[in-house]
C-alpha cells in the first residue's frame, strides 16, 4: 500500500508572505541563513506579519550551505530556551532541513542525530510546536518534503534524513522571495528541481499520483528555467519556477528519488560542491545509466516534451545556464582531481548505501557508482 504525504496548507503566488499575519499562536522562533532574507527585507517582513498576529520571535540564523549537526544543536538549543509554538523557516534549502531537525530535537531533546538517520525513525511531531516553511529558492522542495539533508563534518557525509514527520505544516511559496536569487544560484536550484522531477518520475516506488506533478515540473523547468537565469526580474519565470519546484518535491517526497542524489549527496560532502551544482553535472550521465531499466519512462517523457534525448537535452539546459558539464570544470572550486582519486573508493562505497540508492530503477554496484563519478569529473 502506498500513501501520499503533502502539507496540509500550501499558500501560494504574489504576496503569499501576508498569510502570516492571521497566525494564531504566542511564540515562534525564526530560523534562517545568512544575510539574503535580512538584506532583501523578508526577514524583517516576517517579523512584522507576526507581531500583527500578537506573536513574539526570534531569530535563528547563521545556518551553512551544508547545514551540520553543531548548527542543529545550537538551533535546538535556542527553542528550549525559547519554547515556540511554531518553528518557522525562512531561506534557502540548507536553513529548512536545519530547522526540521532543530524542530525535532527541540520537541525529543534526549535525541542524539544518530537515532533518526535510519528511515522513518523520528517520532511523533507537533507535541510542542507547528512547522511552517517558506522557501526563498526555487530549488530543494525541502518546503513540501518528508526530507532533511544534514551534514556530519566529522565524518564528511550528508546524510538524508527522511520520515513524514517532518513535512511541514505549512508551506508559502510566494514568488517574489526567490526573484533576489542571483544568476548561478537560480541556474543551480533549478537544475535541482530538474532532478528531482526526473528522478522521481522513473522512481521505482513512482505512482499515479506522482508521475503527473514530475512531468510538469519537467516541462516547466525546460521552458521557464533559462528565462529565470537571464532575467532575475521575470516574475512569470520566477512563479513558474517556484511552483515547479514545489511540484517536484510533492512527487518526490512520495516517490522518492536514486542515485543522483546519492552521488551528489556524497561527492557534496567531501569536496563541498553545492547540491544542485552537483545533480545538475550528474544528471545526464546518471540519466544514460538508467535508460534501459527505465526506457519507458524516459520515452514518454522525450516523446511529451518532442526531443530526441532527455540526455542531451539536459546538457543542452545546462550549457545555456552556464552549468559545467563537468566537475573538473568547475575552475572556481578548491579542489583537484588528485583530491577527487583520494575519496574516490569512500564516496562510492557511501552513495551506494544512501536511502535514495533503494529506489534508483537500476541497481548499481560500487563499480558503477565509481565510473558515474569518474565520467562526470572528467567528462568522458
Amino acid at each position: 500500500m502506498k500513501s501520499f504525504l503533502i502539507p496540509p496548507d500550501i499558500e501560494f503566488e504574489a504576496d503569499s508572505l501576508a498569510y502570516l499575519k492571521d497566525l494564531k499562536g504566542s511564540r515562534a522562533v525564526l530560523v534562517t541563513g545568512g544575510s539574503s532574507m535580512k538584506k532583501f527585507g523578508f526577514l524583517d517582513k516576517t517579523v512584522d506579519y507576526l507581531k500583527e498576529a500578537g506573536i513574539k520571535s526570534i531569530i535563528v540564523d547563521g545556518v551553512e550551505p551544508n547545514p551540520s549537526v553543531e548548527t542543529v544543536e545550537r538551533g535546538k538549543k535556542a527553542m528550549l530556551e525559547f519554547e515556540p509554538d511554531w518553528v518557522i523557516a525562512i531561506g534557502g534549502g540548507s536553513a529548512l532541513d536545519a530547522a526540521k531537525i532543530m524542530w525535532a530535537f527541540y520537541e525529543y531533546p534526549e535525541l542524539e542525530f544518530s537515532d533518526i538517520i535510519e528511515v522513518g525513525s523520528i517520532p511523533e511531531l507537533r507535541k510542542k510546536a507547528k512547522f511552517i516553511a517558506i522557501p526563498s529558492t526555487s530549488g530543494t522542495a525541502s518546503e513540501i518534503t518528508a526530507f532533511s539533508v544534514i551534514t556530519d563534518s566529522k565524518k564528511k557525509i550528508k546524510y538524508p534524513i527522511v520520515s513524514p514527520e517532518i513535512i511541514p505544516d505549512i508551506a508559502i511559496i510566494d514568488p517574489e522571495i526567490p526573484a533576489t536569487m542571483p544568476s548561478h544560484i537560480t541556474a543551480n536550484t533549478g537544475m535541482d528541481v530538474m532532478a528531482h522531477a526526473v528522478e522521481s518520475f522513473v522512481s521505482t516506488n513512482a505512482s499515479d499520483y506522482t508521475d503527473p506533478l514530475a512531468l510538469r515540473a519537467i516541462d516547466l523547468v525546460f521552458k521557464y528555467l533559462a528565462d529565470a537565469v537571464k532575467d532575475g526580474n521575470d516574475m512569470t519565470a520566477r512563479e513558474k519556477m517556484h511552483n515547479a519546484s514545489t511540484m517536484a518535491g510533492m512527487a518526490f517526497s512520495n516517490a522518492s528519488l536514486g542515485i543522483i542524489h546519492s552521488l551528489a549527496h556524497k561527492i557534496g560532502g567531501e569536496l563541498h560542491i553545492t547540491h544542485g551544482l552537483a545533480n545538475a553535472i550528474l544528471l545526464p550521465y546518471v540519466i544514460e545509466f538508467n535508460y534501459e531499466a527505465a526506457r519507458e519512462k524516459f520515452e514518454y517523457v522525450e516523446r511529451f516534451l518532442g526531443i530526441d534525448s532527455l540526455a542531451d537535452a539536459i546538457r543542452e539546459l545546462n550549457k545555456k545556464v552556464n552549468i559545467p558539464a563537468s566537475f573538473n570544470d568547475i575552475d572556481w572550486m578548491d579542489f583537484t582531481a588528485d583530491d577527487f582519486e583520494a575519496v574516490l573508493d569512500r564516496m562510492s562505497q557511501n552513495a551506494l548505501e544512501d536511502p535514495c540508492t533503494l529506489t534508483n530503477p537500476e541497481q548499481p554496484t560500487i563499480e558503477d557508482m565509481k565510473e558515474l563519478y569518474k565520467k562526470s569529473f572528467y567528462g568522458e
